[in-house]
């Protein structure tokens, strides 16, 4: 048996959510994904691409410029 997790741990986002949430349009996820532009990691569950939250932020933290570093 595998513990139970909580979905709100680690959400996976669809990609139109993905999109939203980083600020870019689903088509502009669509052709990352496809051409490998940017190491944005993704899950293939059947014909979605689904968006792991965690690495979105981290993804967003990479390519921020500036700032304090934490």
């Amino acid at each position: 048996m595998f513990p139970a997790m909580s979905a709100t741990r680690d959400p996976l986002f669809p990609r139109v959510e993905a999109a939203e949430y980083i600020g870019v349009a689903p088509q502009t996820l669509a052709i990352w994904a496809m051409t490998g532009r940017y190491s944005l990691p993704y899950i293939r569950v059947g014909r979605l691409c689904k968006y792991r939250k965690s690495d979105l932020d981290k993804w967003l933290a990479s390519r921020t410029i500036g700032g304090a570093a934490e």
